[in-house]
């Protein structure tokens, strides 16, 4: 009976401690905060109207913004130019089978382009995965212009391939230019809208990044500059079918839930009680097997 007890306690204290531990994972890998409310970091497209008043914000900023297209096919079809300078198909990068981390930027933007594309290497250096093994990249610069530029994206590339410094990665990460009509294309299915401003002689864009389903569908959006490790890590591997990440991992991103609104995984209570249950009756059953091939024994030994 004492030995019952025993292992009743340990079962317990195990599932509390899981449930402690996802409790303080989900405050310990928040996303950071972010200005949710500028146009640049948006996860929606603003209406004039409703901002002018408040914010003061240019006629320029008052028309760009994200307008999220989750589960929405992106046109596979679509002609590209790698880095190399030769003509690929979209879909030419989504038939590894894995998911992708994409993210529209353009090359010679002198301000939040080079932001997003730090922020993005930064967060995927912070996690576990690795680009051309579990997950690809594939930055699209939205400026036609610089379709025309020998050269601009290959030199982008080593760029950050230099700063992200893990081998292989050079075979999953690309750097695209297109034509107007390409880009227009992509844009619009990826809702994300843009505008050049002659005032400041550069274009006013949102900064987001978005995961992709290996066939080609619009999965995750992440808003800002500065993504959480941990929320990128979950959005690849349910992006990924479940293909991508240990048992663990899969069990900690059962407990979250992703929010569209905010672009940012929130700790699932309910889902925590439920695995919280669940190590709980596991451990109970293993405490009354062991007691009874216990007592089974000593019978066996009378």
């Amino acid at each position: 009976m004492k030995l019952m007890c025993s292992m009743f306690s340990l079962a317990l204290s195990l599932s509390l401690f899981t449930f402690a531990f996802l409790l303080l994972t989900s405050d310990t890998f928040a996303q950071k905060t972010e200005h949710y409310n500028s146009p640049l970091y948006s996860p929606k497209t603003y209406d004039p109207a409703e901002f002018a008043a408040t914010t003061g914000l240019p006629d320029t900023l008052k028309s760009v913004g994200i307008d999220q297209k989750l589960g929405d096919q992106l046109p596979l079809d679509t002609e590209l130019k790698n880095e190399n300078g030769d003509l690929v198909k979209l879909g030419t990068f989504f038939n590894s089978g894995r998911p992708v981390v994409h993210t529209f930027v353009y090359y010679e933007c002198p301000m939040l382009c080079n932001q997003v594309l730090n922020g993005l290497t930064g967060t995927l250096k912070g996690i576990s995965f690795d680009a051309g093994k579990e997950f690809d990249v594939v930055a699209i610069s939205f400026d036609a212009r610089e379709n025309d530029i020998p050269d601009l994206a290959k030199n982008k590339k080593a760029s950050y391939m230099e700063r992200y410094g893990r081998p292989g990665a050079e075979k999953g990460w690309h750097f695209l230019t297109g034509t107007q009509e390409a880009i227009e294309k992509l844009t619009s299915a990826a809702g994300f809208s843009f505008k050049w401003d002659e005032k400041s002689n550069q274009f006013a864009h949102a900064a987001a990044i978005m995961i992709v389903t290996p066939d080609g569908k619009l999965s995750r959006y992440f808003y800002g500059i500065d993504y959480s490790p941990k929320d990128v890590k979950f959005g690849i591997m349910e992006s990924g079918e479940s293909k991508i990440g240990s048992a663990s991992e899969k069990l900690l991103l059962y407990c979250y839930h992703y929010d569209p609104s905010t672009g940012k995984y929130g700790f699932a209570i309910l889902k925590a009680i439920r695995v919280f249950g669940i190590l709980t009756l596991l451990g109970m059953g293993t405490m009354i097997f062991a007691f009874w091939r216990k007592n089974k024994k000593k019978s066996g030994e009378a």
